[in-house]
């Protein structure tokens, strides 16, 4: 259990110290006034640091490290 818990962070790391963010676009109503709707598509952006993803690379191969003595 703890192997696998400890390779999926260290892909979750390598991920995110290839890719920093993610952006995705939302569409919200401006004017809403009764059969007149008028909406606009607003970009959104989620970053992360870097350092994030060296942390969870840096923990993943710690658990899977000391899986590998226990067993």
């Amino acid at each position: 259990m703890n192997r696998t818990v400890g390779l999926v962070l260290i892909m979750v790391g390598v991920i995110m110290l290839i890719w920093t963010g993610f952006s995705y676009t939302k569409k919200t109503k401006i004017i809403d006034a009764g059969p007149i709707q008028v909406s606009a598509d607003k970009k959104q952006t989620v970053n992360w640091p870097p350092y994030l993803g060296g942390i969870l690379l840096i923990g993943g191969i710690a658990i899977v490290a000391s899986s590998k003595k226990n067993v």
